[in-house]
């Protein structure tokens, strides 16, 4: 997952302390995990609740996007029946009409999963080749993201001393400053808020994968989800599985076990046990972490001498990737499926664009194929508009300043002894 690049200003235009902006990145990692947790928690409750509520209840896409409709079967009694996987309904409590929002996008990509997967007959290609779809309609925006943030690391010195030079002049009036420096973006063509559509798109996908994911490939019957309108847009699957005449509801019906691995389930090696908490380790995760790891270190700022926003910016680049290690304990496995598959593309695309970027040196290490590496698609800054015209485009360097105050000096003409000894 690529970061979002912080800007040091504002919406006032002042500029942020060292140690506020910290507290805003560690802010936004926390309401992250938050939410995370939230998610985790709202879909975990059909398995903590009670046999009896559990037949009842709502079994969860979004939170709940699809709805568990009892389908009482006369071989088994009501309380160990499974559900299938229906559509959710809207309801009363917040939760079932969030869950009922979500419904379309949460059939929709299982449609499309539950397609591919009938086409190819192997759950980890589909989740694949769903993955890659989505990301080529998605290429523009991505490309349109990277060249963003590079465009804003090569405005970065000259924004940092434009901002200084704008806060001399406007002392005070933050409105000024925030005005002055919006002009200096419009008329380099570059905007600060362009990368981050499609990081909030790809976060946005993530929830609804995951309930994809969790519920859609351990349902034995998800033919509901596959009827939009009463229409089945994929024939080609049969479910519920029938052996001897009974419906098997302990068999999902997409296979979900690829070379001994259940991508319906968190796929562990071994857990590891710290200060009372145990964490699972599973090799996806820590593959999906290295990728990530590369992809955000191609896009990390150069490092700069003095500047803690840019040394906090990059610590943090460096270690956020790593939190999907601790996700690996829990998450079904074809969520890493998907989330691996995401980042070797955006490394790709990466690629083309800014080449190696900041990968290298790393650990002083700088192999000789990285040396001198021209990009494919190499980022040029645009042509500015109305040069000169802006307020950003009429500050003084400091060499200017010092000119511009000695040419308001009036020369003394006159000297001092010539008015020595003059009458009045």
């Amino acid at each position: 997952m690529a970061t979002i690049p912080f800007v040091s200003v504002d919406a006032l235009g002042h500029t942020l302390s060292p140690r506020n902006r910290s507290r805003a990145r560690w802010a936004a990692i926390g309401f992250f995990l938050v939410l995370v947790a939230i998610a985790v928690l709202a879909c975990g409750t059909n398995a903590a609740a009670s046999p009896t509520a559990a037949a009842q209840a709502v079994a969860s896409g979004a939170g709940g996007a699809a709805a568990a409709t009892p389908a009482v079967s006369p071989s088994h009694s009501p309380t160990a029946t499974p559900a299938p996987l229906e559509p959710a309904k809207p309801g009363a409590d917040p939760l079932s009409l969030l869950a009922w929002m979500f419904t379309p996008l949460f059939q929709g990509l299982f449609i499309l999963l539950a397609e591919l997967y009938a086409v190819t007959g192997n759950v980890v290609v589909a989740i694949i080749l769903m993955t890659l779809l989505i990301k080529l309609l998605t290429f523009r925006l991505s490309a349109r993201s990277i060249v963003s943030q590079k465009r804003m690391q090569i405005l970065a010195p000259e924004l940092k001393e434009m901002t200084k030079e704008l806060q001399r002049r406007y002392k005070g009036d933050r409105q000024a400053v925030y005005a002055a420096t919006q002009a200096f973006y419009k008329e380099r063509g570059v905007s600060p808020t362009a990368g981050c559509l499609p990081q909030v798109l790809q976060m946005g996908l993530l929830f609804p994968m995951y309930w994809v994911i969790r519920d859609g490939l351990t349902s034995f019957n998800p033919s509901p989800m596959l009827k939009p309108f009463g229409v089945n847009l994929v024939p080609s699957l049969n479910c519920p599985h029938v052996v001897g005449g009974v419906i098997d509801m302990a068999t999902p019906c997409i296979n979900t076990v690829v070379a001994g691995i259940n991508m319906g389930q968190p796929q562990v090696l071994f857990n590891l046990s710290i200060v009372g908490f145990t964490l699972g380790v599973s090799a996806m995760a820590l593959l999906s972490a290295f990728l990530q790891f590369v992809q955000s270190r191609m896009l990390m700022p150069p490092a700069v001498e003095n500047d803690p926003s840019a040394s906090s910016q990059r610590s943090m680049m460096v270690l956020f990737p790593f939190i999907s290690i601790l996700y690996g304990g829990f998450l079904p496995a074809g969520l890493f499926v998907y989330w691996i598959t995401t980042s070797a593309f955006s490394i790709v695309q990466q690629f083309l664009i800014v080449g190696w970027g900041s990968m290298f040196p790393l650990f002083g290490w700088s192999p000789a194929f990285a040396q001198n590496h021209s990009p494919r698609f190499p980022v040029t800054m645009p042509e500015p508009a109305d040069a000169g015209k802006s307020l950003a485009a009429t500050r003084h360097k400091p060499e200017e300043r010092w000119a511009s105050a000695a040419s308001t000096v009036r020369p003394n003409t006159h000297k001092r002894s010539g008015r020595r000894g003059r009458r009045r």
